[in-house]
């Protein structure tokens, strides 16, 4: 990645936690038909969890992704989405993903970073959203 795209993501989730609880919005599910389409969309951002039914650490996380969905309504150029590994696993493995939960970050349909549960629970707790 370069560093256009990493102050991109940078910008991205600083806007993201910002306004956070500030707002209310929802959680996008993304099927294989709707996926590529959306994590296109010129100018928009879309943070992304991917998942499965069964695995604990998806299961720790709780309300916190519905919540950083709530924070996002309204932002215009920032979504919310996820996918069920297990359902969908063609875009999952098309977004080469191998544990779970893992979060992308993509801008029009580039993926500009990736965390890891532990990762992004790191990042909210330093930002004080934990």
């Amino acid at each position: 990645m370069i560093n256009l795209n990493r102050s991109i993501s940078i910008w991205i989730l600083l806007s993201l936690f910002l306004t956070l609880f500030l707002s209310k919005a929802e959680v996008i599910t993304l099927t294989p038909e709707i996926f590529s389409d959306k994590v296109k969309e010129k100018d928009t951002a879309w943070f992304v969890k991917f998942c499965v039914p069964w695995c604990k650490h998806c299961k720790n996380l709780g309300t916190l992704w519905e919540e950083v969905g709530k924070a996002m309504e309204g932002e215009d150029e920032i979504e919310v989405g996820e996918v069920d590994c297990g359902a969908s696993k063609s875009v999952c493995s098309k977004a080469d993903i191998h544990s779970y939960p893992t979060f992308k970050l993509f801008f029009d349909g580039e993926e500009v970073a990736k965390y890891q549960v532990f990762q992004l629970l790191d990042l909210f707790s330093h930002l004080g959203f934990l």
